[in-house]
């Protein structure tokens, strides 16, 4: 058989040739030209630019194009494609005659591809290796050792993924088995859920637990508690202590899921120190002025000694790109596991920074598709607070609405949960009378006393309206607020309001009053 122009080197001292295997490379071509139906079983996974020596690439790219219009590929068909000096110096159409007339067996075809393609890898990782010490040698003051390793282990994920030919199609029989497993695992846990509990029985009633590979956008305007509730989740689910029940009835217990929060407005310094306000039942202010009794301090050392054994990791980078948080969280779940992310907040995240002329808008669309990939990927919930325009501050009803969302397009079609954070004390206590000119005593007294009665209606209480989610239905969820100890918790009149899957479910009372 003729040979190919590429030729080894072995001879030359000091020559380390590239990790390639020739005969794979023909007997893949050969049986492909031999049956063009072995083509079928590379096509997913091999491309041209997988091979090692150029010709057989070039070979492979023709084959690929007559096959994909359903036309034959033979070394008929193929004469004129390769009818050049080049193709003839190594046996013209006698090379390709050659190869489909050798005996390679189409059943081997998978195993010739996949064997080409991981000889592909190791190239690319020593071309990877080679760039990282050359980067590492470079000096230029844009490119920090730590951003570095970051763009290393993303070129390295990168490859390691581009050529996953495991997917495809699944056939409905295995979709079913799949989903009564996850009912199974529903009806068998603890509290019947089918996702991670939050605790909050409300919200996981109408939610199911938040549940792998999901969106969830947690949005509200400032003071509403978007961090505190992200913090009392993130808090509960690293606390879970759940159990499950096996075939014979038995209850036992499951690891706590370990949580990933990605702060970047806050210090992992003070989102510890909420967590631990929030465990030990202390105002937060008491805690940082050092305003303690010694029944309180006792209690907080108490409290820091559980904390310390929860599995809850905090990163605080600020300005973190969307990429470097993909890039931890996989280093992450592969160190330790993971089972939620919280990223605290979503606008602060930066894309890739390709091309300073796309707009804020492009910028978060990209941010919340890279969010929601990074949560179908690693199988995890991922809930991504947010913002909301001042939009909300001009109406009568300030509960926030899906249009409030800042650049609300691409973060409402991404997320596929959308939750609101409203208490209407928070606008209430702005609203507090004051005397009025030319108002008489008894006036003031009964627009005051308006105010202080509407005030203990909502006092302490917050509302989570669940504007958007794709698996269920919506509706509002009652929770008590605690400030001082940035807490959220169920309210203990809470079957007053309902069952919140229900229209009838009706919310608190909301708007401006006339004090």
């Amino acid at each position: 058989m003729a040979t190919s122009l590429q030729q080894p080197e072995d001879d030359i001292p000091g020559y380390r040739q590239p990790p390639n295997n020739a005969e794979a490379e023909m007997g893949l071509l050969g049986a492909i030209l031999e049956n063009n139906r072995a083509y079928e079983k590379v096509s997913e996974f091999l491309r041209s630019e997988h091979f090692f020596d150029p010709l057989h690439g070039r070979i492979y790219d023709a084959v690929s194009k007559l096959v994909e219009r359903g036309q034959q590929a033979n070394p008929t068909t193929l004469k004129h494609v390769f009818d050049t000096d080049e193709f003839q110096e190594i046996g013209g159409h006698r090379y390709l005659a050659d190869l489909a007339g050798a005996t390679f067996a189409v059943i081997n075809a998978a195993d010739y591809g996949r064997l080409i393609y991981d000889l592909y890898l190791r190239r690319q990782l020593i071309e990877l290796g080679t760039d990282v010490v050359n980067h590492a040698y470079s000096h230029d003051p844009d490119e920090s050792a730590t951003r570095q390793i970051e763009g290393a282990e993303q070129h390295l994920y990168d490859l390691a993924t581009s050529g996953d030919y495991e997917g495809g199609f699944q056939s409905f029989a295995e979709s079913i088995r799949d989903a009564v497993d996850m009912a199974a695992a529903a009806f068998n846990r603890d509290g019947a859920l089918g996702g991670v509990p939050t605790k909050f029985r409300q919200l996981d009633l109408l939610l199911g637990g938040l549940h792998k590979s999901d969106l969830i956008v947690l949005a509200g305007r400032p003071a509403m508690g978007k961090t505190a509730l992200a913090t009392n989740i993130a808090f509960n689910v690293a606390n879970l202590t759940d159990t499950i029940v096996d075939e014979e009835g038995n209850e036992m217990p499951v690891d706590d899921p370990v949580v990933g929060f990605f702060s970047l407005e806050m210090s992992a310094e003070q989102l510890a120190s909420r967590i631990l306000a929030e465990g030990a039942q202390i105002a937060s202010d008491k805690i940082r002025k050092g305003e303690l009794n010694q029944t309180e301090f006792d209690r907080l050392v108490q409290t820091s000694q559980q904390l310390q054994r929860a599995p809850l990791y905090i990163d605080d980078t600020p300005a973190l790109s969307v990429s470097a948080l993909r890039t931890r969280a996989r280093r992450l779940k592969r160190q330790h596991g993971l089972g939620l992310i919280v990223v605290d907040y979503l606008q602060l995240l930066q894309g890739s920074g390709m091309g300073r002329e796309q707009n804020r808008v492009q910028e978060i669309s990209e941010i919340t598709r890279g969010l929601k990939t990074l949560a179908k990927e690693l199988e995890v919930p991922v809930i991504a607070l947010s913002q909301l325009s001042r939009a909300v501050e001009q109406r009568e009803d300030k509960r926030p609405q899906l249009a409030d969302l800042r650049e609300s397009g691409t973060i409402e079609q991404d997320a596929d949960v959308v939750m609101f954070i409203y208490r209407e004390e928070y606008y209430l206590q702005r609203a507090e009378p004051s005397r009025r000119a030319d108002e008489s005593t008894e006036k003031m007294n009964e627009r005051y006393m308006m105010w202080e009665e509407a005030m203990t209606t909502v006092r302490g209480r917050a509302e989570i309206i669940i504007a958007k989610q794709r698996h269920g239905p919506t509706g509002t969820v009652h929770l008590r607020f605690y400030p001082q100890a940035t807490k959220f918790d169920n309210l203990e009149d809470e079957d007053d309001y309902g069952d919140p899957r229900d229209a009838g479910g009706g919310p608190l009372p909301a708007g401006d009053v006339p004090f």
